[in-house]
């Protein structure tokens, strides 16, 4: 059975309306001219996570198929048909001034009202800009303050407040090139910036209306992952689409706090390991100075969470808590703040005691290997204590009263999952111990295993892992773990940068004392925010210790909400999920996805009529402007929820209806 969204459109510039029988059909689908720069590849890979179907010509294959009239255009069932709603191309003329291709592109544009995006050209009269001689200016455009103009805030790009300045990573790497440059004639400024070495304000990016056509003129290079890229690509799709799109583009951030009531261990600045971890001298023996929340601490999260507006997971170890209390003359002031909070928090069960629930460790080698059985298989731990884990954490939080999903897990370290290169299969009990208790939705590490995927019946959520580490309470201890892990043995670190090619030594230790403040928490900051501005919804992740002693998880997530709300308008709030929720847009976007690559969606508009078709059973994401409202069998109610000036909704036909109607305004 096909799933079928029909809605009224708002067309931007196009051909007067005609009668039905002559209205032209669009495809809501995307053309994207590549020719390998990653202006070009950062527009599609923002058009894919988005969920917005595209078809790619890559200029560089020798057999790839002619731009013609006949490929951007034909007729089905008698309706003449456009077959890409936009066009993002290199730059303006990607084909050649006057090229047969080039020719029947523009034609295409003019005929069917279609806008294009030139992903990174240069200041001049062909795209409605001054040369840069003429009082602009060309150059590195690394650490500048741009802003967007009242015309961007007032059109596509008014998610933003205004101001945001260029990618400054790396003082000794070139960023970012640009051409700044005053507007002619029928060029509208949307993104623009103080002349360097000059006076006045010149464009950045700007809207070129010429010879019945529509180009947005982009004049400055980046990459899919730099931040001014990031903050701009939502307004560059809304203004390629014309704001009416396939898929859904939203900005979230959560952070899980691993291990609450329990101790963490401590970080050893003489031994360069922790104590009581397998891999240090002495192997799985006590540890020593553990790092333990204290009710002040609690009461400081509580307050912070209420100042800020913003919701932590509080990820829990109710045996760890009880054999801490034990040991500790019966009480614990910790754990009463915390239930006494507990409102304020969302609770997952991270297991009773946090076992490893993977294999049995074999801890007499360094690094630790599976146990075997006597005919050489793996020993595991097995279903019914990994059940009785999850269970007992359960019940403890039902008798305290604590507001816990149960179908959410996070199991210590990641464990029961397949764990590389010791434990290269899931625990075979784990899944049948997730069912015993309705466990749905079970944390992965996203460093290991990005994908979401089926554990039994559940479903995996991966995690992002923040560098900021379990086993330090202190700014001081943060620092001497990162500049050992960092640093090159010469520099008295371990060398593993040097080692791995994924990693980047430091130049130099970096201070005990100022290092965490000057250097991590920017980093982390950073990629935090990074992963915000993707459309990513996955959960981030540190412990307990990080908000006890120095609390020095706060100066990240600090930073994070400040630059985001310092760059984004009061619309575009940032979107708080719990797991199960993370889990289940994860889902929706896999299932989305693997219906666009299988060639089984059919999306188009005629006229203000919008139709798509899918497989049953998927969930299609869809993007219109506010003001919209969806047909239901008597009257219409209000589509989707309102975010970044938008309307937005994952949607299927109403009861009785075959089909989802929607009208926009």
């Amino acid at each position: 059975m096909a799933l079928g969204v029909t809605g009224l459109l708002a067309l931007g510039v196009t051909a007067p309306e005609a009668s039905a029988a002559t209205t032209p059909r669009v495809d809501l689908r995307v053309l994207v001219v590549d020719n390998g720069d990653s202006a070009v590849r950062a527009i599609a890979a923002q058009l894919r996570s988005t969920g917005i179907p595209y078809t790619t010509v890559d200029l560089t294959d020798p057999n790839r198929p002619a731009v013609t009239a006949a490929f951007l255009a034909d007729t089905v069932n008698g309706m003449p048909r456009a077959r890409f709603q936009g066009v993002v191309l290199p730059n303006e003329a990607p084909f050649g001034a006057g090229s047969a291709e080039q020719s029947a592109l523009e034609s295409y544009e003019r005929t069917y009202g279609i806008p294009q995006v030139d992903a990174y050209t240069w200041a001049h009269p062909g795209v409605g800009l001054d040369y840069t001689s003429e009082g602009g200016w060309a150059g590195l455009l690394d650490g500048r303050e741009a802003a967007v103009t009242a015309a961007g805030k007032a059109g596509r790009f008014g998610y933003l407040d205004g101001a945001f300045a260029f990618d400054d990573n790396d003082p000794g790497v070139q960023e970012s090139y640009g051409y700044v440059a005053r507007p002619r004639p029928g060029y509208t400024s949307y993104v623009d910036i103080a002349v360097p070495e000059g006076t006045g304000r010149g464009s950045l990016v700007g809207e070129y209306a010429h010879d019945g056509r529509r180009e947005l003129v982009v004049t400055f290079a980046y990459n899919q992952h730099q931040r001014h890229f990031r903050l701009l690509a939502r307004g560059i799709v809304e203004w390629l689409t014309d704001g009416v799109h396939l898929g859904r583009d939203r900005n979230h951030f959560a952070v899980h706090v691993d291990d609450v009531f329990a101790p963490d261990a401590r970080w050893d600045t003489t031994l360069n390991c922790t104590p009581g971890d397998i891999d240090c001298p002495g192997g799985g023996g006590e540890d020593t100075g553990s790092i333990r929340m204290t009710a002040e601490d609690a009461a400081y999260a509580a307050q912070w969470q209420r100042e800020r507006g913003f919701t932590m997971d509080m990820v829990y170890n109710a045996g760890s808590g009880e054999e801490w209390k034990a040991e500790h003359g019966g009480t614990d002031p910790l754990t009463d703040r915390l239930v006494a909070d507990r409102a304020q928090y969302r609770w997952i069960n991270h297991t009773y005691t946090h076992p490893f629930l993977g294999c049995v460790q074999d801890t007499s080698t360094v690094p630790w290997t599976c146990a075997k059985n006597a005919d050489g298989s793996t020993r595991y731990m097995s279903r019914s204590e990994i059940s009785a884990q999850i269970r007992d954490n359960n019940d403890w939080a039902a008798r305290k009263g604590l507001p816990v999903d149960r179908t959410e897990l996070v199991t210590g370290e990641h464990s029961g999952l397949r764990t590389l290169p010791q434990q290269p299969a899931d625990n075979p009990n784990l899944a049948g111990a997730l069912a015993d208790n309705g466990v749905k939705w079970i944390a992965s590490d996203n460093s290991r295993e990005p994908a979401q995927r089926t554990v039994g019946a559940a479903l995996t959520v991966p995690r992002h892992p923040m560098n900021v580490y379990y086993n330090t309470g202190t700014e001081a201890e943060m620092a001497d773990e990162y500049n050992w892990i960092y640093t090159s043995a010469a520099d008295g670190g371990s060398g593993i940068c040097e080692d791995n090619p994924t990693s980047t030594c430091l130049p130099a230790p970096l201070d005990p004392a100022t290092g965490y403040d000057s250097h991590i928490v920017p980093q982390e900051a950073r990629t935090a925010l990074g992963h915000v501005l993707a459309n990513d919804p996955r959960p981030h992740y540190a412990h307990q210790s990080n908000l006890a002693e120095d609390r020095i998880l706060y100066p990240v997530m600090d930073k994070v909400l400040a630059d985001y709300r310092a760059q984004f308008a009061d619309n575009t709030p940032l979107e708080n999920l719990r797991q199960s929720a993370i889990g289940t847009e994860l889902k929706r976007r896999d299932a989305w996805q693997a219906a666009l690559d299988q060639g089984r969606v059919t999306a188009y508009r005629v006229g203000k009529t919008v139709t798509v078709t899918a497989p049953s059973g998927v969930q299609v994401p869809v993007t219109t402007p506010e003001g919209t409202r969806k047909q239901l069998l008597l009257g219409t109610t209000v589509f989707g929820t309102g975010y970044a000036g938008q309307r937005s909704a994952w949607t299927t036909p109403e009861p009785l209806q075959s089909a989802v109607t929607l009208k926009l305004p």
